[in-house]
């Protein structure tokens, strides 16, 4: 299982204390709010929408959080207006990181960002300085309790899959950008809800460290996790199943 996989089980392992404190709210409204300013506010057409929209209802968001965050997002409502923006830097030992954010105070966002790794001797970069080392991806994640490997298989390769993988928690599918949405729709006739899916930035290499420097990063990347402006952190980090028991 490769370490944005493990970075993503740590996550979900997390998510009730999460969805007590109300973050999950947050985030998935943002996620709202971006799909429909990107796409507009139509279902059958938006499928980026109709992906947050799931998440929102997982969380057992209200219908009218939904709605408002649609309209927000869309242009409909005048509350102000929010900007998508990835900040690259590194976090200790070297390790490479992308920060995707949702903010309506860019100023604000990138100060506490920068207060984070500069705290733990990290730094931030320029653009382009990291990004170099990731591919933007399609990516979907099934609990492979859920779903016959072989049936997603073959929908994921019919939708233009680069590759699916399986162990003993979860099914993944990794695809082209371009190719999100054939996939999306196919899962959706066939009846497959995925538990993640999104676009998101993969290492084209990931470095392993040791236990004690493996947990420091990931304390970093959780930090950066809590901010409310922050929808995702990005790392080369190869997680070990020892740094995870660790950090646990």
């Amino acid at each position: 299982m490769s370490g944005h996989s493990k970075w993503s089980t740590i996550k979900r392992k997390k998510g009730a204390a999460d969805a007590k404190r109300g973050k999950v709210f947050t985030r998935v409204t943002r996620e709202i709010l971006m799909a429909a300013k990107e796409g507009g506010g139509d279902l059958s057409t938006n499928v980026r929408l109709r992906l947050a929209i799931d998440k929102a209802k997982a969380v057992n968001m209200p219908k009218e959080n939904i709605e408002r965050a649609i309209k927000r997002g869309s242009g409909e409502s005048k509350e102000g207006t929010f900007d998508e923006v990835m900040y690259e830097g590194y976090a200790p030992h070297g390790i490479a990181i992308m920060i995707e954010c949702v903010t309506e105070n860019r100023n604000r966002t990138v100060a506490d960002v920068r207060h984070i790794l500069n705290r733990a001797n990290g730094t931030m970069g320029e653009q382009g300085s990291v990004s170099w080392q990731f591919n933007r991806v399609a990516y979907f994640a099934f609990p492979a309790e859920s779903y016959d490997f072989d049936r997603v298989f073959e929908i994921a390769l019919e939708g233009g899959a680069d590759d699916v993988s399986s162990d003993d928690e979860m099914i993944e599918i990794v695809g082209a950008v371009e190719n999100f949405k054939s996939i999306s729709d196919l899962l959706l006739k066939a009846g497959i809800s995925p538990e993640e899916s999104e676009l998101r930035m993969i290492p084209n290499q990931e470095i392993e460290l040791n236990v004690e420097q493996s947990v420091q990063v990931m304390r970093v990347l959780e930090a950066l996790e809590e901010l409310d402006d922050v929808v995702n952190v990005f790392s080369n980090l190869k997680i070990s199943d020892e740094a995870m028991e660790a950090l646990e």
